[in-house]
């Protein structure tokens, strides 16, 4: 059992690392991390929207007399619930992998504002999404790339500390990285970790994500601030990464059988990943996987919500709800 809570806000690790945490994980509420020394502080990753970054940023600074001005802000990769509020770390150093500025364009908060305000004109899909993301405000943002790119690794001093940023995407997303303190034996992995909750593989290969999870596992840390979910270890990555050598194993032997990504998708029992929050997200990652078995050299251009019609219908066949709200509802936290 974890010896942190899974509740939102500031967690202190120790020796000046720490992490900010927004349950339940599902879409859209991520975690970041702080790493400090003396006066010098290094964030890793934004929020979803100006508000909730604005209201992370006060905790820290009110917390931590070093996160008054953060000196560098790491994004692990591009998705906006990692970016979206980068505009208001000002004066910082933003710095992530060539993959990450490649794929930085392509999450606009004002067509996420447009769909999730026009859904019934984009379907089942709009509705799903309006379903995700309505606890967010996608308004007044400005995206806000990194201005410092990096290719394999990167050390980057916090003070008298070394951060380490280390690239392992393409997997989850074009860009992945892990961020790793090795003094203090702590790693910030992006979206490379899910806990309690079903990664997806926007982007794979997926044997890739397998290899970065291994990277993980090769690594000497005791605290792993996964992308979303709680504070974890790594019986947490080895969970994980087991769910995607099973989804794979899974998905090639319904590929070799001739079968299409989507009855594949339907047709895998998912077990004991049944219960993982988002378990319709295997819908995403099997497609991944057939552009893998197919050698795709590049991803397909999808459609302008990709997958979300097809995830409500798996959601609904499995008999899932709105789980983030009822999870919130459930422990009286108010977004």
């Amino acid at each position: 059992m974890s010896k942190w809570q899974f509740t939102k806000g500031l967690h202190e690790i120790g020796n000046g690392c720490w992490a900010y945490l927004l349950p339940d994980g599902s879409w859209g509420w991520n975690n970041t991390g702080l790493v400090t020394d003396g006066d010098s502080a290094l964030l890793v990753d934004t929020l979803f929207d100006l508000k909730l970054t604005a209201e992370m940023l006060a905790e820290m600074r009110a917390a931590i007399p070093a996160a008054a001005e953060i000196d560098v802000l790491v994004n692990t990769h591009a998705d906006g619930d990692h970016t979206f509020g980068n505009q208001l770390v000002e004066g910082a150093r933003i710095i992530a992998t060539q993959g990450t500025v490649d794929d930085f364009d392509r999450f606009d908060p004002a067509v996420l504002a447009k769909i999730c305000a026009n859904a019934e004109d984009y379907g089942v899909a709009g509705a799903f999404m309006k379903e995700c993301f309505r606890p967010f405000d996608f308004s007044g943002i400005t995206l806000t790339p990194p201005n410092e790119v990096f290719t394999g690794n990167l050390t980057v001093m916090v003070g008298e500390k070394k951060v380490e940023l280390i690239e392992v995407g393409p997997a989850h997303s074009l860009g992945d990285a892990l961020i790793h303190v090795p003094e203090d034996k702590v790693v910030y992995t992006g979206d490379i970790l899910f806990t309690e909750g079903t990664p997806i593989a926007w982007y794979g290969p997926l044997a890739r994500w397998i290899k970065a999870c291994d990277t993980l596992l090769d690594m000497d840390v005791d605290t792993i601030v996964a992308g979303h979910g709680p504070i974890s270890t790594k019986d947490d990555v080895r969970r994980m990464r087991d769910y995607l050598i099973y989804v794979t194993e899974q998905a090639r032997s319904r590929y070799d059988a001739g079968m299409d990504y989507l009855s594949a998708a339907h047709d895998i029992d998912l077990g004991e990943y049944r219960d993982w929050n988002d378990a319709e997200r295997v819908i995403v990652t099997v497609q991944t996987l057939y552009d893998d078995f197919d050698n795709a050299p590049e991803r397909p251009t999808r459609a302008p919500i990709p997958y979300f019609a097809e995830m409500k219908a798996l959601r609904d066949k499995l008999g899932r709800g709105p789980v983030h709200e009822a999870y919130c509802k459930a422990h009286g936290i108010d977004h």
